[in-house]
């Protein structure tokens, strides 16, 4: 499964850039207006909504799980979850806490 969460962790990185860059060349480099973009309707405000719910969830087991086992690199799952996304964060974080002597 490793291979699967490692895979995962690297699609979700590559194919949203795709998207944010795109995005961006085509309306400037304003991070602001890709907020507002986000919200630009009922369905666009909903999936922001699910996915910040999401990742404020993730941080939360994170960060518990981290400090029980004190494996810190896990910690690398937050950033990655908030700089690149939850498609990122979440097999990112499950690669690196199957690693061999991972578990608590």
């Amino acid at each position: 499964m490793r291979f699967v969460w490692l895979a995962l962790a690297v699609w979700g990185t590559i194919h949203p850039m795709y998207y944010f860059i795109t995005w961006f060349q085509e309306n400037t480099w304003d991070i602001m207006a890709m907020v507002d973009a986000w919200h630009a309707n009922a369905a666009t405000s909903g999936l922001t909504w699910d996915l910040t719910i999401a990742a404020v969830t993730l941080t939360v087991w994170v960060l518990v799980e981290t400090i029980q086992s004190r494996q810190w690199l896990r910690l690398l799952a937050i950033p990655a979850t908030y700089c690149i996304g939850v498609s990122c964060g979440l097999p990112l974080y499950l690669y690196l806490r199957s690693r061999p002597g991972g578990q608590a």
